[in-house]
């Protein structure tokens, strides 16, 4: 599977090699993705691995679940319609081509 990170300094990093039911910050976190820290380990507690999913993917991604979204509101100044935690997005095939934007801390 190929998933495209958008990088906080704009530079775009692809990932070939990505597995479906592997997370979104597991594969930020080993493949260096500038911005994924992952800080609790997905325990969906810290929004340490905040995205921004690509319009064209926000409906095969899905929205977040209430736990997502009250941590999600820990970071309200940078908050987006699009914005999701890479812990709870788990990768599977029809996610191949998946393309996000890492969200500034703040």
């Amino acid at each position: 599977m190929k998933i495209t990170f958008v990088q906080v300094n704009g530079v775009e990093k692809t990932i070939e090699d990505a597995r479906p039911g592997e997370t979104l910050m597991i594969l930020g976190r080993t493949h260096g993705v500038e911005g994924i820290l992952g800080d609790c380990g997905g325990g969906c507690s810290c929004a340490t691995c905040h995205v921004y999913v690509d319009p064209e993917w926000q409906t095969a991604v899905g929205p977040p679940d209430e736990i997502e979204s009250a941590t999600l509101d820990t970071v309200s100044n940078v908050l987006r319609a699009n914005s999701r935690l890479g812990c709870q997005i788990v990768l599977r095939p029809e996610l191949d081509g998946l393309r996000v934007t890492v969200a500034p801390s703040g």
